[in-house]
């Protein structure tokens, strides 16, 4: 039996049950993941209307823990030889920085291009709101990885920025976002990236009617 339970909603469309379930894997949490009922008319009217309807939610024990950024400091804290944050100091303010930015910003780019794993979009025009977050997440990206040398964000190892941008890779995927060079080598790896591939993987046994979800509880 696991130790711990991560409640989530779709793989397909939900970026924030994403990030959860990655820092999850990246902790080495031994859990298991429930995903929210499978009918999706139950699962939209619970998401949209349920404020205790947390998630993703992670349940270790007595501790009970929601919200993307409060799972990861709780991780850190219960494995902090996980390496959830870089080791270098000023690296680590700028991993909580960064990533603090995804979890608060970039609202046009939630709105204009949500999550969608299944799909993908030839020649989908991007409005201006958006292409002026895509260029905010390229500077990111172009930042770090010019300091660190990549493959991740912050050096050989992924961290809890890896996690928060690793939705907006399949964004960049499933819009055809044109990236440069160095940024779109960062997409192709964290998209190749084995945690990735196995949730990628799971979206197969999801109901491909459910509404299309980007929450965050």
């Amino acid at each position: 039996m696991a130790e711990a339970t991560l409640t989530i909603s779709s793989r397909n469309y939900s970026s924030w049950s994403l990030r959860g379930w990655l820092l999850c894997r990246m902790a080495g949490l031994d859990f298991a993941t429930e995903v929210l009922s499978g009918d999706p008319a139950s699962r939209a009217e619970l998401l949209h209307l349920s404020p205790s309807f947390l998630v993703p939610r992670l349940t270790h024990g007595a501790v009970r823990v929601w919200d993307v950024l409060a799972i990861a400091a709780y991780l850190d804290e219960w494995k902090p030889q996980a390496g959830l944050l870089p080791e270098d100091r000023a690296a680590r303010a700028l991993c909580r920085a960064i990533s603090g930015e995804m979890h608060g910003g970039f609202t046009n780019l939630r709105s204009a291009l949500p999550m969608n794993l299944r799909a993908r979009y030839a020649d989908f025009k991007v409005w201006g709101g958006a292409q002026s977050d895509i260029a905010r997440i390229v500077a990111i990206w172009e930042d770090a990885l010019g300091a660190s040398g990549g493959p991740f964000l912050f050096g050989e190892r992924p961290t809890l920025a890896d996690a928060m941008y690793a939705p907006v890779c399949t964004r960049f995927v499933t819009y055809g976002v044109a990236l440069p060079d160095r940024c779109a080598a960062y997409r192709d790896h964290v998209m190749a990236w084995a945690p990735m591939q196995d949730w990628i993987a799971a979206v197969a046994d999801e109901p491909e009617e459910i509404e299309e979800l980007d929450m965050e509880f």
